[in-house]
């Protein structure tokens, strides 16, 4: 029986010390924000808050766009007016929660080589922080339509997102955005907001620099760089919504470098992403470590649904932990051309459930379901499939992988594995399917066993 130990997403560790202040830009009283930063297990987003679901009503009444709770958007230092544009200047806030610029509505607005400063004023939510743009640097809610180009934002308080659409659209070029405050991260949209990037060059040190929470919406990203340091819990890219990514370079120093939770998903082209989660430090020696998770938390923020994760072209390395990992969810992994590099001694793709301690799912019943398409891919490491999960694995287009898949002889649920005639599978180990259909010229034993349906493959 396979036994792996779950690593778990962070939850905030938040201490505001909050004063009173006037609301205003710049002169007003400040509250400091505390240096909290967030205690992380995994992923970006474990349920802020109690972890509640939503209670699946319509929103209506201040109910917020995919979640039960009310709306508190705060207030702005600066509120845009429709038609306007600001060329240049310094736009400040160190109000609790107060957004530095804030646009809201039905206008138009733009914002030229302005430089924004989120420097102080707390957050008295983190989860409208995290769901509606509460205390952001920048805000655009309602249907705001928001242009910037050029300038920089700093985000450095308490729940103070860099760039945030909450039901508005922000188009957003050239900039350089730097977040360092707790319980936020770089750009990020919410609540059905969309976001176009282009460009960027995004830091951020507790969350992932481009996310999204509650409600989902669009986020696109096309050019710039994009990394995240000193959290566990900041991958460069966490998903409740649909996140595409283009020509861009992801780092993330100490956490995945891409999760995605419940009926969302990520798709990445000619990028190169990296990801080293680092342990926790009660995490122990059976911790799961990844780089690219896909799963469901139960916390409400995502719906539940099949996962996809898409990459073609690029490079995604992994320079700790498996490449891939799937818990307490379906999803799609699908591969075509990409540079493939895994840490020593790990696999390239586990799908298992866990302990259910981070409230993913039930133990026992958490399990995954994976398809795993590679076409025109190459591919090396073992592959793992736990007795409550699933995957199909199909190799097309001159894929080649070479590993073994569940070499323990772990029986999974279901595993099955179809090549077409151009692919080939060499083994590393004795392997373990459950079915094995398609051109089965192309598998190569190499003096292994090939047991399917427990019994032994003869070619």
């Amino acid at each position: 029986m396979l036994t792996r130990t779950r690593f778990g997403v962070g939850l905030a560790a938040m201490a505001l010390a909050l004063t009173a202040c006037s609301g205003t830009s710049g002169a007003s009283a400040s509250a400091e924000a505390s240096d909290a930063t967030l205690a992380a297990a995994s992923g970006d987003e474990a349920p802020p808050g109690d972890g509640a679901p939503p209670d699946g009503e319509a929103p209506g009444d201040g109910a917020a766009p995919g979640g039960g709770a009310e709306v508190d958007t705060g207030t702005g230092a600066y509120v845009l007016a429709d038609g306007e544009t600001l060329d240049g200047g310094t736009y400040s806030s160190e109000g609790d929660d107060e957004n530095a610029i804030r646009a809201e509505g039905d206008i138009s607005a733009a914002l030229e080589s302005v430089t924004v400063e989120k420097t102080g004023g707390g957050s008295s939510s983190s989860d409208a922080s995290s769901f509606y743009g509460l205390n952001a640097a920048i805000l655009a809610l309602d249907g705001a339509d928001l242009t910037i180009d050029g300038g920089t934002v700093t985000a450095t308080a308490e729940g103070a997102n860099g760039v945030l659409a909450y039901g508005g659209t922000i188009t957003i070029s050239d900039t350089v955005i730097d977040v360092s405050g707790g319980n936020a991260g770089g750009i990020e949209v919410a609540g059905g907001g969309t976001l176009y990037a282009t460009d960027l060059t995004v830091n951020a040190t507790v969350k992932a620099a481009i996310r999204s929470d509650r409600g989902g919406g669009t986020l696109v990203v096309e050019g710039g760089t994009y990394t995240t340091s000193g959290s566990t819990g900041a991958p460069a890219i966490y998903s409740t919504a649909d996140i595409s990514v283009s020509d861009a370079t992801l780092v993330s120093e100490d956490s995945e470098a891409v999760v995605v939770e419940g009926l969302n998903s990520v798709s990445i082209t000619d990028s190169d992403v990296t990801g080293a989660m680092s342990a926790s430090a009660d995490g122990g020696a059976d911790e799961q470590l990844q780089n690219v998770m896909l799963y469901q938390s139960m916390s409400g923020d995502a719906e539940e649904g099949t996962s996809s994760f898409t990459m073609s072209g690029g490079s995604l390395t992994s320079l700790s932990g498996d490449m891939f990992y799937v818990t307490n969810t379906d999803a799609v992994i699908s591969l075509s051309g990409v540079a493939l590099t895994l840490a020593d001694g790990t696999d390239l793709l586990v799908v298992a459930g866990n302990d259910g301690s981070r409230g993913w799912g039930t133990e026992g019943a958490n399990g995954g379901t994976a398809t795993v398409d590679l076409a025109g891919q190459s591919a090396s490491g073992d592959i793992v499939v736990d007795e409550i999960s699933e995957l199909t694995l199909s190799l097309t287009g001159g894929s080649d992988y070479t590993g073994a898949v569940n070499p323990d002889g772990t029986a999974a649920a279901a595993l099955a594995v179809d090549l077409d005639a151009s692919s080939t599978w060499t083994l590393t180990g004795d392997s373990y399917v459950t079915a094995l259909t398609g051109s089965l010229d192309g598998i190569d034993l190499d003096g292994y066993s090939l047991y399917v349906d427990g019994a032994l493959y003869t070619p």
